[in-house]
Protein backbone atom coordinates (compact mmCIF):
# COMPACT_ATOMS: atom_id res chain seq x y z
CA UNK A 1 0.00 0.00 0.00
CA UNK A 2 1.06 3.26 -0.90
CA UNK A 3 2.04 6.20 1.76
CA UNK A 4 -0.94 7.99 -0.06
CA UNK A 5 -3.46 5.30 -0.11
CA UNK A 6 -2.62 4.15 3.75
CA UNK A 7 -2.87 8.48 4.73
CA UNK A 8 -6.54 8.13 3.00
CA UNK A 9 -7.47 4.93 4.99
CA UNK A 10 -6.52 6.25 8.05
CA UNK A 11 -8.62 9.68 7.16
CA UNK A 12 -11.53 7.94 6.24
CA UNK A 13 -11.26 5.48 9.60
CA UNK A 14 -11.09 8.82 11.77
CA UNK A 15 -13.95 10.42 9.78
CA UNK A 16 -15.86 7.17 10.43
CA UNK A 17 -15.18 6.64 14.40
CA UNK A 18 -15.82 10.75 14.26
CA UNK A 19 -19.14 10.48 12.70
CA UNK A 20 -20.58 7.68 15.32
CA UNK A 21 -18.99 9.20 18.48
CA UNK A 22 -20.77 12.18 17.62
CA UNK A 23 -24.19 10.81 16.43
CA UNK A 24 -25.19 10.84 20.26
CA UNK A 25 -24.38 14.31 21.35
CA UNK A 26 -25.68 15.28 18.20
CA UNK A 27 -29.24 13.40 19.52
CA UNK A 28 -29.05 15.15 22.78
CA UNK A 29 -28.72 18.58 21.80
CA UNK A 30 -25.89 20.98 20.18
CA UNK A 31 -24.21 22.36 24.03
CA UNK A 32 -22.72 18.80 23.70
CA UNK A 33 -20.67 19.24 20.89
CA UNK A 34 -19.31 22.87 22.01
CA UNK A 35 -16.26 23.61 24.30
CA UNK A 36 -15.93 26.56 25.62
CA UNK A 37 -12.16 27.62 25.99
CA UNK A 38 -11.01 29.93 29.48
CA UNK A 39 -9.02 32.11 27.34
CA UNK A 40 -7.47 33.73 31.01
CA UNK A 41 -6.76 30.39 32.20
CA UNK A 42 -4.17 29.85 29.60
CA UNK A 43 -3.02 33.08 29.26
CA UNK A 44 0.46 32.40 31.13
CA UNK A 45 1.92 29.95 28.64
CA UNK A 46 -0.34 31.73 25.35
CA UNK A 47 1.46 34.98 26.17
CA UNK A 48 5.42 33.58 26.56
CA UNK A 49 4.83 31.61 23.29
CA UNK A 50 3.24 34.73 21.62
CA UNK A 51 6.25 36.52 22.68
CA UNK A 52 8.81 34.09 21.29
CA UNK A 53 7.20 34.05 17.89
CA UNK A 54 7.02 37.69 18.32
CA UNK A 55 11.24 37.88 18.92
CA UNK A 56 11.94 35.36 16.34
CA UNK A 57 10.28 37.30 13.32
CA UNK A 58 11.62 40.22 14.84
CA UNK A 59 15.22 39.16 14.81
CA UNK A 60 14.82 39.23 10.89
CA UNK A 61 14.39 43.35 10.55
CA UNK A 62 16.55 44.39 14.07
CA UNK A 63 20.10 45.38 12.89
CA UNK A 64 22.58 44.02 15.16
CA UNK A 65 23.21 46.99 17.01
CA UNK A 66 19.54 46.62 18.42
CA UNK A 67 19.38 43.27 19.14
CA UNK A 68 19.43 43.71 23.20
CA UNK A 69 16.38 44.80 22.48
CA UNK A 70 15.03 41.77 21.89
CA UNK A 71 15.66 40.29 25.10
CA UNK A 72 14.43 43.25 26.94
CA UNK A 73 11.01 42.21 24.76
CA UNK A 74 11.56 38.69 26.23
CA UNK A 75 12.14 40.10 30.21
CA UNK A 76 8.50 42.44 29.38
CA UNK A 77 7.09 39.08 28.15
CA UNK A 78 7.82 37.03 31.12
CA UNK A 79 6.85 39.84 33.00
CA UNK A 80 3.73 40.41 31.52
CA UNK A 81 2.73 36.50 32.09
CA UNK A 82 3.50 36.85 35.76
CA UNK A 83 1.35 39.62 35.94
CA UNK A 84 -1.40 37.45 34.67
CA UNK A 85 -1.00 35.29 37.47
CA UNK A 86 -2.89 37.38 39.56
CA UNK A 87 -6.67 37.05 37.99
CA UNK A 88 -6.04 33.49 38.73
CA UNK A 89 -5.35 33.65 42.16
CA UNK A 90 -8.94 31.52 43.55
CA UNK A 91 -7.29 28.41 41.52
CA UNK A 92 -10.59 27.42 40.41
CA UNK A 93 -10.51 27.20 37.01
CA UNK A 94 -10.42 24.67 34.32
CA UNK A 95 -10.52 24.11 30.51
CA UNK A 96 -10.31 21.27 27.41
CA UNK A 97 -13.04 19.30 30.10
CA UNK A 98 -14.83 16.36 29.10
CA UNK A 99 -18.49 16.93 28.41
CA UNK A 100 -19.55 13.45 29.13
CA UNK A 101 -20.07 14.29 32.90
CA UNK A 102 -17.07 13.14 34.57
CA UNK A 103 -15.60 16.58 34.55
CA UNK A 104 -11.81 15.66 33.45
CA UNK A 105 -10.05 18.40 32.27
CA UNK A 106 -6.95 18.62 30.24
CA UNK A 107 -5.96 22.29 31.52
CA UNK A 108 -6.40 23.17 35.13
CA UNK A 109 -4.90 26.42 37.30
CA UNK A 110 -5.83 24.95 41.06
CA UNK A 111 -2.86 26.37 43.71
CA UNK A 112 -0.47 24.16 42.96
CA UNK A 113 -0.38 25.09 38.71
CA UNK A 114 -0.42 28.79 39.88
CA UNK A 115 2.29 28.59 42.32
CA UNK A 116 4.73 26.39 39.95
CA UNK A 117 3.83 28.93 36.98
CA UNK A 118 5.17 31.50 39.32
CA UNK A 119 7.96 29.54 40.20
CA UNK A 120 8.87 28.87 36.27
CA UNK A 121 7.91 32.15 35.11
CA UNK A 122 9.98 34.02 37.60
CA UNK A 123 12.93 31.87 37.13
CA UNK A 124 12.71 32.23 33.20
CA UNK A 125 12.64 35.75 34.11
CA UNK A 126 16.03 36.57 36.52
CA UNK A 127 17.30 33.74 33.42
CA UNK A 128 16.68 36.67 30.90
CA UNK A 129 18.26 39.29 33.03
CA UNK A 130 21.19 37.14 33.71
CA UNK A 131 21.33 36.31 29.56
CA UNK A 132 20.88 40.27 29.00
CA UNK A 133 24.14 41.40 28.70
CA UNK A 134 25.92 37.96 27.83
CA UNK A 135 24.31 37.57 24.19
CA UNK A 136 26.59 39.34 22.58
CA UNK A 137 28.48 36.53 21.65
CA UNK A 138 25.60 34.39 20.66
CA UNK A 139 22.94 34.18 18.07
CA UNK A 140 20.31 36.75 19.95
CA UNK A 141 17.01 35.96 18.03
CA UNK A 142 17.97 31.80 18.46
CA UNK A 143 18.37 32.42 22.05
CA UNK A 144 15.66 34.25 22.74
CA UNK A 145 13.41 31.85 20.89
CA UNK A 146 14.45 29.04 22.54
CA UNK A 147 14.27 30.76 25.70
CA UNK A 148 10.79 31.88 25.71
CA UNK A 149 9.83 28.02 24.00
CA UNK A 150 11.20 26.27 26.90
CA UNK A 151 9.09 28.82 29.16
CA UNK A 152 6.33 28.40 27.96
CA UNK A 153 6.49 24.43 28.21
CA UNK A 154 7.26 24.72 31.31
CA UNK A 155 4.39 27.01 32.59
CA UNK A 156 1.99 24.62 30.96
CA UNK A 157 3.19 21.35 32.75
CA UNK A 158 1.66 21.87 35.57
CA UNK A 159 -1.29 22.63 34.02
CA UNK A 160 -1.38 19.35 32.37
CA UNK A 161 -3.88 17.03 33.53
CA UNK A 162 -4.08 14.24 30.61
CA UNK A 163 -0.79 12.26 30.22
CA UNK A 164 -1.11 13.58 26.41
CA UNK A 165 -0.49 17.03 27.44
CA UNK A 166 2.04 16.24 30.14
CA UNK A 167 4.16 14.70 27.65
CA UNK A 168 4.20 17.38 25.07
CA UNK A 169 5.02 19.83 27.56
CA UNK A 170 7.36 18.24 28.75
CA UNK A 171 9.12 17.80 25.92
CA UNK A 172 8.60 21.60 24.59
CA UNK A 173 10.44 22.36 27.54
CA UNK A 174 13.27 20.32 27.03
CA UNK A 175 13.59 20.07 23.33
CA UNK A 176 14.67 23.98 23.14
CA UNK A 177 17.10 23.48 26.28
CA UNK A 178 18.58 21.19 24.33
CA UNK A 179 19.84 23.92 21.92
CA UNK A 180 20.13 26.58 24.18
CA UNK A 181 23.20 24.05 25.83
CA UNK A 182 24.69 23.80 22.77
CA UNK A 183 24.10 27.42 21.20
CA UNK A 184 27.79 28.53 22.09
CA UNK A 185 28.77 27.07 18.25
CA UNK A 186 32.24 26.15 17.79
CA UNK A 187 32.20 25.82 21.61
CA UNK A 188 33.88 21.54 22.19
CA UNK A 189 32.76 21.44 25.53
CA UNK A 190 29.32 22.85 24.48
CA UNK A 191 28.50 20.57 21.92
CA UNK A 192 29.37 17.69 24.20
CA UNK A 193 27.31 18.96 27.01
CA UNK A 194 24.42 19.45 24.72
CA UNK A 195 24.55 16.11 23.33
CA UNK A 196 25.04 14.14 26.83
CA UNK A 197 21.91 16.02 27.77
CA UNK A 198 20.20 14.99 24.47
CA UNK A 199 21.01 11.02 25.21
CA UNK A 200 19.99 11.23 28.32
CA UNK A 201 16.75 13.17 27.99
CA UNK A 202 16.14 11.34 24.98
CA UNK A 203 16.27 7.68 26.61
CA UNK A 204 14.23 9.25 29.72
CA UNK A 205 11.30 9.93 26.83
CA UNK A 206 11.23 7.01 25.32
CA UNK A 207 11.35 5.08 29.22
CA UNK A 208 8.16 7.11 30.17
CA UNK A 209 6.38 7.04 26.39
CA UNK A 210 6.60 3.10 26.78
CA UNK A 211 5.30 3.37 30.62
CA UNK A 212 2.16 5.87 29.34
CA UNK A 213 1.42 3.73 26.82
CA UNK A 214 1.17 0.68 28.93
CA UNK A 215 -1.28 2.76 31.28
CA UNK A 216 -3.21 3.63 28.61
CA UNK A 217 -3.82 0.27 27.46
CA UNK A 218 -4.79 -0.94 30.71
CA UNK A 219 -6.98 1.80 31.57
CA UNK A 220 -8.63 3.38 28.49
CA UNK A 221 -7.91 6.72 29.06
CA UNK A 222 -5.44 9.43 29.40
CA UNK A 223 -6.95 12.07 32.41
CA UNK A 224 -5.02 11.48 35.11
CA UNK A 225 -8.22 11.87 37.49
CA UNK A 226 -10.05 9.03 35.64
CA UNK A 227 -6.38 7.00 35.45
CA UNK A 228 -6.99 7.50 39.26
CA UNK A 229 -10.22 5.93 39.30
CA UNK A 230 -9.78 2.84 36.61
CA UNK A 231 -6.39 1.91 38.55
CA UNK A 232 -8.41 0.59 41.17
CA UNK A 233 -10.32 -2.07 39.13
CA UNK A 234 -8.11 -3.11 36.46
CA UNK A 235 -8.78 -6.52 35.30
CA UNK A 236 -6.36 -9.01 36.47
CA UNK A 237 -4.63 -10.03 33.02
CA UNK A 238 -4.03 -5.98 32.64
CA UNK A 239 -2.03 -5.69 36.38
CA UNK A 240 1.13 -6.72 35.23
CA UNK A 241 0.86 -4.75 32.33
CA UNK A 242 -0.59 -1.28 34.14
CA UNK A 243 2.51 -2.05 36.99
CA UNK A 244 4.92 -1.69 34.36
CA UNK A 245 3.89 1.14 33.04
CA UNK A 246 3.78 2.91 36.72
CA UNK A 247 7.23 1.43 37.04
CA UNK A 248 8.27 3.04 33.69
CA UNK A 249 6.86 6.05 34.31
CA UNK A 250 8.49 6.79 37.12
CA UNK A 251 11.29 5.73 35.31
CA UNK A 252 11.14 8.73 33.21
CA UNK A 253 10.57 11.10 35.57
CA UNK A 254 13.58 10.20 37.56
CA UNK A 255 15.91 11.19 34.62
CA UNK A 256 13.87 14.65 34.79
CA UNK A 257 14.50 15.26 38.07
CA UNK A 258 17.82 14.34 37.95
CA UNK A 259 17.68 11.20 40.85
CA UNK A 260 20.45 8.96 41.30
CA UNK A 261 21.20 7.07 39.56
CA UNK A 262 19.82 9.22 36.27
CA UNK A 263 22.01 12.04 37.52
CA UNK A 264 25.00 11.39 35.20
CA UNK A 265 24.30 14.26 33.00
CA UNK A 266 24.19 17.34 35.46
CA UNK A 267 27.54 18.32 35.89
CA UNK A 268 28.82 18.19 33.03
CA UNK A 269 25.75 19.83 30.95
CA UNK A 270 25.91 22.84 33.68
CA UNK A 271 29.46 23.60 32.77
CA UNK A 272 29.76 23.46 29.35
CA UNK A 273 26.10 25.37 29.07
CA UNK A 274 25.96 29.31 29.30
CA UNK A 275 26.33 30.14 32.88
CA UNK A 276 21.93 31.72 32.36
CA UNK A 277 21.25 28.11 30.93
CA UNK A 278 23.31 26.48 33.73
CA UNK A 279 20.91 28.86 36.30
CA UNK A 280 17.66 28.03 34.14
CA UNK A 281 18.29 23.99 34.29
CA UNK A 282 19.23 24.30 37.84
CA UNK A 283 16.00 26.01 38.36
CA UNK A 284 13.39 25.65 36.03
CA UNK A 285 14.58 22.30 34.98
CA UNK A 286 14.14 20.57 38.47
CA UNK A 287 10.48 22.36 38.86
CA UNK A 288 9.37 20.99 35.11
CA UNK A 289 10.95 17.34 36.54
CA UNK A 290 9.49 17.57 39.79
CA UNK A 291 5.87 19.11 39.02
CA UNK A 292 5.42 16.23 36.23
CA UNK A 293 6.25 13.75 39.33
CA UNK A 294 3.99 15.09 41.51
CA UNK A 295 0.88 14.88 39.31
CA UNK A 296 1.60 11.52 37.99
CA UNK A 297 2.37 10.34 40.92
CA UNK A 298 -0.44 12.15 43.51
CA UNK A 299 -2.96 12.46 40.75
CA UNK A 300 -2.72 9.97 38.72
CA UNK A 301 -1.14 6.89 40.71
CA UNK A 302 -2.78 7.61 44.04
CA UNK A 303 -3.41 3.19 44.54
CA UNK A 304 0.09 2.70 43.56
CA UNK A 305 1.32 4.54 46.80
CA UNK A 306 2.77 1.51 47.96
CA UNK A 307 5.18 0.95 45.19
CA UNK A 308 6.43 4.25 44.20
CA UNK A 309 6.69 5.54 47.83
CA UNK A 310 9.34 3.21 49.26
CA UNK A 311 10.57 3.94 45.28
CA UNK A 312 10.99 7.66 45.70
CA UNK A 313 12.16 7.42 49.43
CA UNK A 314 15.40 5.18 48.22
CA UNK A 315 15.98 7.65 45.54
CA UNK A 316 16.14 10.33 47.35
CA UNK A 317 18.25 9.13 49.79
CA UNK A 318 20.78 7.80 47.25
CA UNK A 319 20.37 11.34 45.34
CA UNK A 320 21.28 13.27 48.72
CA UNK A 321 24.10 11.53 49.55
CA UNK A 322 25.88 10.82 45.94
CA UNK A 323 25.27 14.78 45.14
CA UNK A 324 26.76 16.35 48.54
CA UNK A 325 29.81 13.43 48.05
CA UNK A 326 30.55 14.46 45.08
CA UNK A 327 30.52 18.36 45.88
CA UNK A 328 32.91 17.51 48.19
CA UNK A 329 35.36 15.84 46.23
CA UNK A 330 35.60 19.34 44.26
CA UNK A 331 38.72 21.40 44.03
CA UNK A 332 38.83 24.73 44.42
CA UNK A 333 41.59 25.09 41.76
CA UNK A 334 39.85 22.94 39.08
CA UNK A 335 38.82 25.35 35.88
CA UNK A 336 34.91 25.86 36.45
CA UNK A 337 34.98 24.36 39.97
CA UNK A 338 31.79 26.67 41.17
CA UNK A 339 29.48 25.87 38.59
CA UNK A 340 30.28 22.35 39.05
CA UNK A 341 30.38 22.55 43.06
CA UNK A 342 26.65 24.51 42.56
CA UNK A 343 26.06 21.07 40.02
CA UNK A 344 26.54 18.42 42.09
CA UNK A 345 24.86 20.70 45.03
CA UNK A 346 21.67 20.79 42.87
CA UNK A 347 21.54 17.06 42.99
CA UNK A 348 21.77 16.89 46.35
CA UNK A 349 19.31 19.18 46.43
CA UNK A 350 17.30 16.89 44.47
CA UNK A 351 17.55 14.36 47.11
CA UNK A 352 15.96 16.58 49.74
CA UNK A 353 12.53 17.77 46.91
CA UNK A 354 12.14 14.23 47.03
CA UNK A 355 11.71 13.50 50.28
CA UNK A 356 7.96 15.06 50.64
CA UNK A 357 6.95 13.26 47.91
CA UNK A 358 7.84 9.85 48.83
CA UNK A 359 6.02 10.54 52.03
CA UNK A 360 2.92 11.40 50.81
CA UNK A 361 2.25 8.67 49.93
CA UNK A 362 2.39 7.52 53.77
CA UNK A 363 0.47 10.47 54.73
CA UNK A 364 -1.07 11.69 52.31
CA UNK A 365 -0.87 14.48 49.26
CA UNK A 366 -1.02 17.67 51.85
CA UNK A 367 2.70 16.71 51.96
CA UNK A 368 3.49 17.69 48.67
CA UNK A 369 3.73 21.28 49.74
CA UNK A 370 6.38 20.66 51.67
CA UNK A 371 8.42 20.14 48.35
CA UNK A 372 6.65 23.46 46.94
CA UNK A 373 7.71 25.79 49.76
CA UNK A 374 11.09 24.14 49.39
CA UNK A 375 11.92 24.32 45.87
CA UNK A 376 10.62 28.00 45.84
CA UNK A 377 13.19 28.75 48.67
CA UNK A 378 15.71 26.85 46.79
CA UNK A 379 14.72 28.52 43.29
CA UNK A 380 15.82 32.33 44.47
CA UNK A 381 18.70 31.40 46.45
CA UNK A 382 20.42 29.18 43.82
CA UNK A 383 19.33 31.85 41.31
CA UNK A 384 20.94 34.84 43.36
CA UNK A 385 24.02 32.62 43.52
CA UNK A 386 24.45 31.56 39.43
CA UNK A 387 24.09 35.08 39.36
CA UNK A 388 27.23 36.11 41.35
CA UNK A 389 28.96 33.57 39.41
CA UNK A 390 27.96 34.92 36.23
CA UNK A 391 29.11 38.38 37.48
CA UNK A 392 32.78 36.85 38.69
CA UNK A 393 32.84 35.00 35.36
CA UNK A 394 33.14 38.47 33.59
CA UNK A 395 36.75 38.61 35.43
CA UNK A 396 37.70 34.97 35.90
CA UNK A 397 36.34 33.06 33.16
CA UNK A 398 37.51 30.40 34.56
CA UNK A 399 35.26 30.75 37.16
CA UNK A 400 37.02 28.70 40.24
CA UNK A 401 36.30 28.36 43.84
CA UNK A 402 39.98 30.30 44.39
CA UNK A 403 38.44 32.75 41.84
CA UNK A 404 36.37 33.92 44.87
CA UNK A 405 39.11 34.52 47.07
CA UNK A 406 38.84 38.27 48.92
CA UNK A 407 35.75 38.75 46.78
CA UNK A 408 34.91 41.01 49.57
CA UNK A 409 37.55 43.42 49.13
CA UNK A 410 36.65 44.04 45.58
CA UNK A 411 32.94 43.37 45.45
CA UNK A 412 31.65 43.99 48.87
CA UNK A 413 27.90 43.21 47.83
CA UNK A 414 28.18 40.23 45.95
CA UNK A 415 30.62 39.08 48.61
CA UNK A 416 27.81 39.42 51.20
CA UNK A 417 25.37 38.29 48.57
CA UNK A 418 26.64 35.18 47.58
CA UNK A 419 27.73 34.37 51.17
CA UNK A 420 23.80 34.74 51.92
CA UNK A 421 22.45 32.34 49.35
CA UNK A 422 25.25 29.46 50.19
CA UNK A 423 24.06 29.78 53.82
CA UNK A 424 20.77 29.45 52.68
CA UNK A 425 21.28 26.49 51.03
CA UNK A 426 23.45 25.23 53.98
CA UNK A 427 20.49 25.76 56.26
CA UNK A 428 22.17 27.99 58.70
CA UNK A 429 21.41 31.88 59.53
CA UNK A 430 20.91 34.27 58.98
CA UNK A 431 19.63 31.96 55.83
CA UNK A 432 16.62 31.55 57.96
CA UNK A 433 14.37 30.41 55.09
CA UNK A 434 16.75 27.80 53.88
CA UNK A 435 16.67 26.71 57.52
CA UNK A 436 12.64 26.39 57.82
CA UNK A 437 12.75 24.47 54.58
CA UNK A 438 14.86 22.06 55.76
CA UNK A 439 12.80 21.77 59.13
CA UNK A 440 9.64 21.17 57.22
CA UNK A 441 11.13 18.17 54.67
CA UNK A 442 12.36 16.61 58.01
CA UNK A 443 9.25 16.46 59.67
CA UNK A 444 7.24 15.37 56.57
CA UNK A 445 9.54 12.72 56.62
CA UNK A 446 8.81 11.95 60.53
CA UNK A 447 5.24 12.57 60.18
CA UNK A 448 5.07 9.55 57.41
CA UNK A 449 6.88 7.34 59.76
CA UNK A 450 9.95 7.53 57.42
CA UNK A 451 12.64 7.80 60.57
CA UNK A 452 15.39 6.39 58.56
CA UNK A 453 14.75 8.98 56.18
CA UNK A 454 15.03 11.67 58.05
CA UNK A 455 18.32 10.57 59.70
CA UNK A 456 19.68 10.14 56.37
CA UNK A 457 18.98 13.47 55.72
CA UNK A 458 20.22 14.59 58.60
CA UNK A 459 23.43 13.17 57.99
CA UNK A 460 23.44 14.89 54.85
CA UNK A 461 22.64 18.02 55.90
CA UNK A 462 25.54 18.04 57.97
CA UNK A 463 28.50 17.09 55.18
CA UNK A 464 27.07 19.50 52.99
CA UNK A 465 27.84 22.33 55.70
CA UNK A 466 31.74 21.63 54.97
CA UNK A 467 31.67 22.68 51.23
CA UNK A 468 29.14 25.48 51.73
CA UNK A 469 30.71 27.23 54.60
CA UNK A 470 33.96 26.36 53.11
CA UNK A 471 33.21 28.47 49.82
CA UNK A 472 31.60 31.61 52.30
CA UNK A 473 34.83 31.70 54.05
CA UNK A 474 37.24 32.10 51.04
CA UNK A 475 34.82 34.96 50.18
CA UNK A 476 36.12 36.76 53.20
CA UNK A 477 39.69 35.96 52.80
CA UNK A 478 42.53 37.53 51.86
CA UNK A 479 43.07 37.78 48.25
CA UNK A 480 45.76 35.45 47.66
CA UNK A 481 49.48 37.06 47.29
CA UNK A 482 49.52 36.58 42.91
CA UNK A 483 46.05 37.89 42.91
CA UNK A 484 46.92 40.71 45.58
CA UNK A 485 49.68 42.10 43.73
CA UNK A 486 47.71 42.32 40.23
CA UNK A 487 45.41 45.47 39.41
CA UNK A 488 42.42 44.87 39.50
CA UNK A 489 40.18 44.99 36.21
CA UNK A 490 37.37 47.13 36.27
CA UNK A 491 34.43 45.56 34.23
CA UNK A 492 31.05 47.48 33.73
CA UNK A 493 28.51 45.22 35.40
CA UNK A 494 25.09 45.42 33.30
CA UNK A 495 22.38 46.89 34.64
CA UNK A 496 20.25 43.76 34.02
CA UNK A 497 22.46 41.27 36.13
CA UNK A 498 22.77 44.10 39.14
CA UNK A 499 18.75 43.98 39.08
CA UNK A 500 19.01 39.69 39.05
CA UNK A 501 21.72 39.89 41.88
CA UNK A 502 19.12 42.45 43.89
CA UNK A 503 16.29 40.98 43.55
CA UNK A 504 16.89 37.27 44.31
CA UNK A 505 18.63 38.85 47.52
CA UNK A 506 16.13 40.76 48.99
CA UNK A 507 13.79 38.42 48.19
CA UNK A 508 15.99 36.17 49.98
CA UNK A 509 16.11 38.57 52.51
CA UNK A 510 12.19 39.08 52.95
CA UNK A 511 11.68 35.50 53.09
CA UNK A 512 14.24 34.94 55.95
CA UNK A 513 12.42 37.60 57.96
CA UNK A 514 8.76 36.33 56.89
CA UNK A 515 9.54 32.00 56.66
CA UNK A 516 5.69 32.05 56.87
CA UNK A 517 5.26 33.24 53.44
CA UNK A 518 6.14 29.90 52.04
CA UNK A 519 6.02 27.50 54.52
CA UNK A 520 2.37 28.08 54.78
CA UNK A 521 2.42 25.83 51.31
CA UNK A 522 3.00 22.84 53.69
CA UNK A 523 -0.10 22.95 55.65
CA UNK A 524 -2.46 23.34 52.95
CA UNK A 525 -3.44 20.83 49.95
CA UNK A 526 -2.82 22.14 46.69
CA UNK A 527 -5.03 20.36 44.63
Amino acid sequence: MTTAAATAGLAQSAAESSATALAPAAGAGATGLVQSVDWLAIAPPVVVAAVALVVLVADLFVPAARKPFLGYGAVAGLAAALALLVPLHDGDRSTFCLTTGTRACSYTADHFTLVIQALVLGGALLTALLSVGDTRKLPAGEFWFLLLSSAAGAALLPAARDLATLVVALEVASLPAFALVGIKRGDRRSSEAALKFFLSSVVATTVMLLGVSFVYAATGTLHLTEIAARLDDVPGQLSTLAQAGVALTLVGFAFKTAAAPFHFWVPDTYVGAPLPIAAYLSVVGKAVGFSGLILVTVVAFPSYADVWGPALAVLAALTMTVGNAAALRQSATRARSAVRLLAWSSVAQAGYLLVPIAAAAYAGDRQIGSTVAYALMYAVVNLGAFAVAALVARTHPGNRIADYRGLYATRPFAALAMAFFLLCLAGLPPGIIGLFAKVTVFSSAVDAGLGWLAVVMAVNVVIALYYYLRWTAALFRSPAEDAADQPVARHRTPAPLTVAIVLTAVAGIALSGAPQTLLRFADVSLF
